[in-house]
């Protein structure tokens, strides 16, 4: 999730803040989803149908909004449904082998990354805040992998596919930052779900994937999810107007709290250094979005 919003004030419990807390619960709840649905379909294959869902759904009250999409417009479209194709690509490849709650913790990863690639490709370096959230969502990493632990054997292979996919995310979030307010908000997420869709199936060549059986588990999660992703991200966009993203990302950092609650529910235990790592990285997500503020000192009299 990403959190763009004009900067003004609003109320603690607005109405905007109460519905993104209740969308930032029912994201967490997919974590659950998708790790049942990949363990019987491809991962590309699935996100393929997730997003082409969403997409067949957004075009029922935005198709036309294609008819004036310039070549701008789909370069921006394409480029960021790339990164979530890849993103959500790997994100659900990893569910295949570890739990939706550690999906969740690891995925959140992306926020303190932000800076780091803006660092990379912009020039602009971390702030004091930025850098406290990256060390404390590192260490939060390497408990939750417990790699202090098992140092010989590193991260298996489902979290290193994971953290890989926390970079595209981050990238996607980029991208939208840059193309945001040069194109129209409905065309471009239209296009980004229609890209992220067509990227997921063509990716299932290199990954060697072939179409599975569709069992109401692959189709229904897929269908869900897409209606979810749609509603989310309409939701998204309408509620953060009034909300600053500040309090807007402290919100979204519940999402891997949520999504660990859900897992628990299910049956998904961590053990108590990989939940405190958990802890750390939402921390981090919550402090790489605060800003140090100089107190201005009152002027000397003459």
């Amino acid at each position: 999730m990403s959190s763009v919003a004009n900067n003004t004030t609003d109320p603690l419990f607005s109405r905007p803040v109460l519905i993104l807390i209740f969308i930032t619960m029912l994201w967490g709840g997919t974590f659950l989803i998708v790790h049942h649905a990949v363990q019987v379909s491809g991962a590309f294959f699935f996100v393929g149908l997730r997003f082409g869902t969403a997409a067949l759904i957004l075009s029922l009250f935005s198709l036309k909004t294609l008819r004036g999409a310039s070549l701008r417009d789909w370069i921006a479209g394409g480029s960021i449904g790339l990164a979530i194709a890849i993103g959500y690509g790997l994100q659900t490849l990893g569910m295949k082998t570890i739990s939706s709650s550690q999906s969740a913790f690891i995925t959140a990863m992306y926020v303190p990354l932000v800076p780091l690639l803006q660092w990379l490709f912009f020039r602009r370096p971390p702030g004091i805040m930025s850098w406290c959230g990256i060390v404390l969502a590192f260490a939060g990493l390497l408990l939750l992998s417990g790699v202090s632990v098992r140092s010989a054997s590193g991260f298996s292979a489902g979290e290193m596919v994971t953290l890989a996919s926390t970079l595209a995310i981050a990238a996607e979030i980029l991208l939208i930052g840059y193309f945001a307010g040069t194109t129209e908000t409905r065309r471009l997420t239209l296009i980004q779900l229609l890209m992220a869709s067509l990227f997921s199936f063509l990716f299932m060549l290199p990954a060697g994937e072939a179409v599975p059986d569709m069992t109401m588990t692959v189709l229904g999660s897929a269908c869900g999810l897409g209606l979810a992703s749609a509603v989310i991200q309409l939701t998204m966009n309408w509620a953060q107007r009034s909300v600053s993203p500040t309090k807007a990302t402290i919100i979204y950092a519940g999402e891997p709290v949520w999504a660990g609650i859900v897992g628990r529910i299910a049956g998904e235990r961590l053990p108590l250094p990989a939940l405190a790592g958990g802890c750390l990285i939402v921390c981090a997500v919550v402090i790489s979005e605060l800003r140090w503020k100089k107190k201005k000192l009152p002027a000397a009299d003459v």
